[in-house]
């Protein structure tokens, strides 16, 4: 079996994150879809890093549960510790970033299969091929996976493997909160400090904000509160302050915050906090499982959670590993990084993991001239539709469900074809250009804003073919680039 650097264990949801910015939920119009939960951003945003995760959760036995599958395993994390849970749902959290702030979400998680995670989930043989296995504070909060952790860890522990917690404290995932107060942060508890602080001792590494730290240290008083942590848990503890960085602490907590070990920063706009933390433990588990130093893997965390306070969603908005050192080497040049269109464009082409070095594709998209034929043999155009299913039957009696097998096929004749080939493991392409238009033009269905973009599932590729000549005009030519840099950029947005 193949080794792991790191095993995630506890909350997996799915993010339904409102489309626009600055309003209230209340007047969101639309939802983008994302992997959610910490442990699992932290799988993700681990294996983006070019770490070998996986995450040991629950989840539903339906599209949402699946969506989580399915796109951890795109990311590469190895899923191989993911229960199906046929008798509860995938968790659900809707967020919205109202202003610099505020972050409004509502926790959909009542018995959802992650909190259904038990003992006997927990494979010995599985977490014996880790050499690391990072927990989340939410599942220390009820005594089934309370337990399923504990045995996580002990097994860890035995195998000689490290240990991690981030402290991911969420008022409300400990019934301290209601409904409507998702986005606190901190209310103090005795009961929940008791309870932290009989895990602490497992940990090698002890991850929070300072409020974080004053729930595990049972004091508003951060020195106070880290001191008390140290007295039950020799694990580094690093302590996240916002835009003043983070600080590690090795061995004995000093009197000063700053007199830590510290990375570098860097000055970015803050656009959403939101898995901001996930991000920052993504880079500081490379960094500390790579046996950087810490002011490296401090550093390295600095900008994983720089990216993330600064782009839409918490899984999609962490760096590839490619993204992660042309940034190093080159720093920030615009603070809005996801304004960045040098940094966006590597973002864009390393994420999009693609399923096949080669592809063997059955172009079956022609329009003008299967409208000509059918006109020739004096059928109706909706025999054109007919055919298209039969070209799709083709392609998979030779594709057999490999990879690397793909059509391309128009929506206007052949969309009972693309709608049939959803789901089945192909490269989907479609022809967007009006056929032989000079200069380009769009079909009509995408609107003169390409708009229409929106309607199309998300793992569709633009065709677009231009017809233009080495004799053609500079204004032709000038038309046709106009028009591409207008589709490219409705594309990635």
């Amino acid at each position: 079996m193949q080794k792991l650097d790191l095993i995630t264990i506890g909350r997996s949801s799915v993010d339904l994150y409102g489309g626009q910015m600055g309003g209230r939920l209340e007047d969101m119009r639309s939802f983008d879809k994302y992997l959610g939960g910490s442990p699992t951003n932290i799988a993700a945003g681990t294996a983006r890093l070019g770490l070998k995760s996986a995450l040991i959760t629950r989840v539903g036995d339906e599209p949402m549960g699946r969506f989580v599958r399915e796109q951890l395993a795109a990311e590469g994390v190895d899923v191989g510790g993911v229960i199906t849970d046929k008798a509860r749902l995938t968790a659900l959290v809707i967020l919205g970033i109202r202003d610099k702030d505020q972050f409004p979400l509502i926790f959909y998680r009542e018995n959802c299969a992650d909190m259904a995670l038990c003992e006997e989930d927990i494979d010995p043989e599985f977490i014996a091929r880790a050499r690391c296995v990072t927990a989340t504070g939410t599942h220390l909060s009820h005594p089934q996976v309370e337990a399923a952790t504990l045995k996580a860890l002990n097994l860890a522990r035995k195998n000689g493997a490290k240990t991690a917690l981030d402290i991911d404290y969420r008022p409300n995932l400990w019934g301290l909160a209601g409904h409507d107060d998702g986005e606190s942060r901190y209310i103090e508890s005795e009961a929940v400090t008791k309870k932290l602080q009989t895990t602490l001792h497992l940990f090698d590494l002890i991850v929070g904000t300072e409020e974080e730290f004053h729930i595990a240290g049972g004091s508003t008083n951060t020195i106070e509160a880290l001191r008390n942590v140290r007295k039950v848990s020799e694990a580094t503890l690093v302590c996240k302050r916002g835009a003043d960085g983070a600080v590690a602490f090795v061995g004995e907590i000093p009197n000063d915050l700053d007199d830590g070990e510290t990375g570098e920063g860097f000055p970015i706009e803050v656009f959403n906090v939101l898995g901001a933390g996930d991000g920052f433990m993504s880079g500081l588990l490379k960094g500390w499982l790579e046996g950087d130093d810490w002011s490296t893997s401090l550093k390295c965390a600095n900008v994983c959670g720089a990216f993330a306070v600064s782009r839409h969603g918490c899984t999609p908005a962490y760096p590839s590993l490619a993204e992660l050192e042309y940034f190093l080497e080159r720093g920030v040049v615009e603070p809005a990084l996801r304004k960045d269109a040098a940094l966006e464009q590597i973002h864009w082409s390393t994420n999009r993991h693609p399923e096949s070095d080669s592809l063997k594709i059955f172009a079956f998209d022609h329009r003008m001239q299967l409208e000509d034929m059918a006109d020739e043999a004096g059928v109706d155009h909706s025999k054109i539709g007919e055919f298209k299913l039969l070209c799709l039957e083709a392609l998979e009696r030779v594709a057999k469900g490999r990879n690397g097998y793909g059509l391309l096929c128009d929506n206007r004749l052949g969309q009972d074809a693309l709608h049939a080939a959803a789901g089945k493991g192909l490269w989907i392409a479609r022809p967007v250009e009006w056929p032989a238009s000079r200069p380009l033009s769009i079909e009509p269905e995408l609107g003169i804003d390409f708009g229409g973009l929106s309607e199309w599932p998300r793992e569709h590729i633009v065709k677009v073919l231009v017809f233009c000549h080495p004799d053609d005009d500079q204004e032709m030519q000038a038309a046709h680039e106009a028009t591409v840099l207008r589709l490219a950029s409705a594309v990635c947005r």
